[in-house]
């Protein structure tokens, strides 16, 4: 859902300041020094008037020249305390925002992922929320500073002289008519690029991460063209920005001098006819000054939390996004139970089913194989039983209790899912054995899992062993070693309940061997279900389920669906080389 952008609306931005609780003591502590600053500076210009008015070596005392000095020295002093807190508010904000980002994002469905690139989620984390930090660090204070600034100069100069002091005032409302139009135009400009620098994240994080695909198809030129055409998108948005920060300067200046000709021309008709002092007008120009730059800082502020809030809108819609639930619901207390998926249908969108009805249980410790065409919703139930995504009708039970009764947490953790791609995060063989498991595991125990998934071989040869280092998505391993890593990893895990997702099909005859045996060894006693094309792989299993577009057609072992099933029939003749199918000779050729 797109953001309406006519208008801008500060309450996300007021609504994540509140949600991050920066530490006020520090924001009042910044804010008064910022004031004390701001407030040595309007006592400057009066000490100015009494030097012009009386100006003489002998009515300069000691004590004038320190208070000056002080004043001075202090002024720089708590501006540079005021910065540096406001710096260190900026950064701790920044932080905790980021923090609420990141475990937002990990606690979000696998559908939210389905809809929105990686690349947008990285960029919220970074550049947007770099945009809050540098307002909160570099602009905060100026707002603070410069309000007591305008009003103490002001009550000062109506001081001085009240008529010279109205006369200013009529440029004010020129100076908003200019200001207020450039901010809304800058409010939609931030948007806009804040949209186009996720995008042009997610492009580049997408290109980047499947770099061998990229030169193995000889896209170099188009993935140029497309990065190309990003950069020039961001470089319009960043010219309109510059471009309107560029008006916002000039007409400051060009304000500045209207105000001080008109200061300059009246108070010098003023001081010539002896109803103004030489050091009246040095003062009244002075607060004019004092005046003129906190506007401009003002005006720089509000395009500044224009931009700030532009981002925020887009961070609170991920903020907003409805989260899974990790611990709510029961705990697992025996996973050793059948397994009963029951009228199961879904599809990831509403009017296109992807599975129809399924039905069938799986018993302790028993193997059932799903095969069928590709396409036909294999996958997609293993990821119905992992919870990704939540049945539209029907339901998955353990024993008698519905799967999502238990938390899920307690469901996953007795789920050990091995899919052909055996993913691997970047860094060392024990990272990825060990990965998301919370307790510590030692070395006896990395080696019977590597033993039992026939991967100690290899990893023994390694120059560091379960140290070495395997590169970004384990490119540095060959596909049976991940596949076998991958096997490991879930024996030290446990797990009650087995997935295997094609676990074989893309290993050479060898590695496939080798795999299958440490396979074995994981399944031994663990409630198993398998996706497989190679029927080779489970012609032993208990039970075969057969599906066809999202529909089981067939259900039982190798021999009964060589009599009963004709497609069945057909997947086994074409793979299996079955001259006869009759289950005799089926159980010959094994």
């Amino acid at each position: 859902m797109k953001t309406d952008i006519s208008k801008p609306n500060f309450s996300s931005f007021y609504r994540l300041m509140k949600e991050t609780k920066p530490p006020m003591a520090l924001i009042i502590v910044s804010i008064l020094l910022s004031v004390v600053s701001t407030l040595v500076g309007l006592v400057i210009p009066m000490f100015t008037k009494s030097l012009v008015d009386g100006f003489s070596l002998e009515s300069i005392s000691r004590m004038q020249i320190v208070g000056l000095v002080a004043a001075f020295i202090g002024q720089t002093l708590a501006a540079g305390v005021s910065i540096f807190l406001l710096n260190y508010i900026g950064q701790k904000v920044v932080a905790i925002v980021r923090d609420k980002l990141w475990k937002k994002l990990l606690a979000l469905p696998v559908s939210y992922f389905d809809n929105n690139r990686t690349g947008e989620s990285v960029s919220r984390m970074t550049n947007d929320t770099g945009v809050i930090k540098t307002f909160i660090s570099e602009h905060v204070a100026s707002f603070f500073s410069g309000i007591i600034s305008i009003i103490g100069s002001i009550a000062v100069l109506i001081y001085l002289n009240w008529k010279m002091t109205l006369i200013m005032f009529l440029v004010i409302p020129l100076a908003a008519l200019i200001l207020v139009p450039i901010g809304r135009k800058m409010y939609k400009v931030s948007i806009s690029m804040q949209d186009e620098t996720a995008s042009f994240t997610a492009m580049i994080s997408q290109v980047l991460s499947e770099i061998r695909l990229v030169k193995a198809s000889n896209a170099e030129r188009i993935e140029y063209k497309n990065g190309s055409k990003g950069i020039q998108n961001l470089l319009k948005f960043g010219i309109k920005e510059g471009l309107i920060m560029a008006w916002i300067s000039p007409l400051m200046s060009f304000v500045l001098m209207m105000l001080l000709v008109i200061v300059i021309g009246y108070g010098g008709m003023q001081v010539s006819s002896g109803v103004l002092t030489a050091g009246e007008l040095v003062a009244f120009i002075l607060y004019l000054i004092q005046i003129v730059i906190p506007v401009t800082q003002l005006s720089t502020f509000f395009t500044q939390l224009q931009k700030a809030n532009g981002a925020t809108e887009r961070m609170m819609q991920t903020m907003n996004e409805q989260e899974e639930d990790f611990h709510a619901g029961l705990e697992v207390t025996d996973a050793k139970l059948p397994v009963k998926i029951e009228n199961l249908s879904f599809g990831y969108k509403q009017d296109e089913p992807i599975l129809q009805e399924i039905s069938f249980q799986m018993e302790p410790g028993t193997v059932t194989a799903v095969v069928g065409p590709s396409g036909g919703g294999k996958t997609t139930l293993f990821q119905v039983l992992e919870r990704y995504y939540l049945p539209q009708k029907g339901q998955v039970m353990l024993g008698n209790e519905p799967i999502d009764s238990f938390s899920l947490r307690s469901w996953r953790g007795i789920i050990g899912y091995v899919s052909q791609e055996s993913p691997m995060i970047a860094g060392t063989i024990r990272e990825n054995l060990c990965y998301g498991i919370e307790r510590e595991v030692n070395l006896e125990e990395l080696e019977q899992a590597a033993k039992m998934a026939y991967a100690d071989g290899f990893i023994s040869e390694l120059p560091e062993g379960f140290d070495t280092d395997v590169g970004e998505r384990g490119v540095k391993l060959s596909g049976g070693q991940r596949q076998r890593i991958a096997i490991a990893r879930a024996l030290l895990r446990d797990p009650k309940i087995l997935m295997l997702d094609e676990a074989t099909s893309s290993l050479d005859s060898r590695s496939e061997i080798v795999v299958q045996q440490a396979l074995d060894n994981l399944m031994a006693g663990r409630t198993t279900i398998v996706i497989a094309h190679r029927l080779s792989t489970v012609v032993g299993a208990d039970q075969i389920i057969f599906i066809e577009k999202g529909k089981v057609t067939g259900r039982g072992t190798h021999e009964q669906l060589l009599q009963h099933h004709e497609m069945y029939r057909e997947f086994a003749t074409q793979q299996l080389q079955i001259a006869d199918a009759s289950p005799e000779l089926t159980l010959q050729q094994q």
